[in-house]
C-alpha cells in the first residue's frame, strides 16, 4: 500500500489516513462493519490532512443540483432520465465550486458485488466531473485476514 500511494502528496495523505484507520479502527474490519461506517472513519482522518478542503461521504451535490453522471450500461433511479445520481464513498473537494481533488471508492472482501462498477464510476468521475485523482481501496474483513488487500489509482 505504501509504495502505491506515496507517489504524490495526495497519495501520501491517503496513506496516512488509511494507516491511522488501521491503527485505531481495525475492529471495524474484524466485525465486518458496514462500509459507510468504515468510510466515515477514513473521511475523519482525511479531513484532518486536508484542512483547506471539504471531505464528504456519499456527497451527491454539484452546487445546488444533484451530482449526475452518465454511466454506460448502468441503471439510474426512476427519476433519472439521462444520467444517474452518483454517491461516491469519499470525496475531497470544495463545496459549491468546480474544485474536485480526490474521489475514493471502497469495497470489502465480503461484498458480493463486483468492483467493475466502482472502477467505471471512478473513471467517469475523472472524465466527466474532472476530479484530479481517483483511488479504489479494498478492505480484507473478518477474523482470518484483516487489513487492506488492494489499493489502485484510476486514470482517465
Amino acid at each position: 500500500m505504501e509504495a502505491t500511494l506515496n507517489i504524490n502528496a495526495v497519495g501520501n495523505k491517503v496513506f496516512q489516513a488509511l494507516t491511522r484507520f488501521l491503527k485505531q479502527d481495525l475492529d471495524l474490519l474484524e466485525i465486518d462493519a458496514n462500509e459507510r461506517t468504515i468510510t466515515h472513519r477514513v473521511a475523519i482522518y482525511l479531513q484532518e490532512l486536508f484542512p483547506e478542503m471539504d471531505v464528504d461521504c456519499e456527497y451527491n451535490r454539484d452546487d445546488h443540483d444533484p451530482k449526475e453522471m452518465y454511466l454506460p450500461g448502468g441503471e439510474g433511479d426512476a427519476y433519472d432520465t439521462d444520467a444517474q445520481t452518483v454517491y461516491p464513498d469519499i470525496i475531497v473537494h470544495r463545496r459549491k465550486t468546480g474544485e474536485n481533488l480526490l474521489v475514493m471508492e471502497f469495497k470489502k472482501t465480503s461484498s458480493r458485488v463486483d468492483d467493475k462498477k466502482d472502477f467505471m464510476k471512478l473513471h467517469e468521475f475523472k472524465t466527466q466531473l474532472r476530479y484530479q485523482y481517483a483511488i479504489f481501496v479494498e478492505f480484507d474483513v473478518g477474523f482470518s485476514s484483516i487489513g487492506i488487500s488492494r489499493v489502485e489509482w484510476v486514470n482517465a
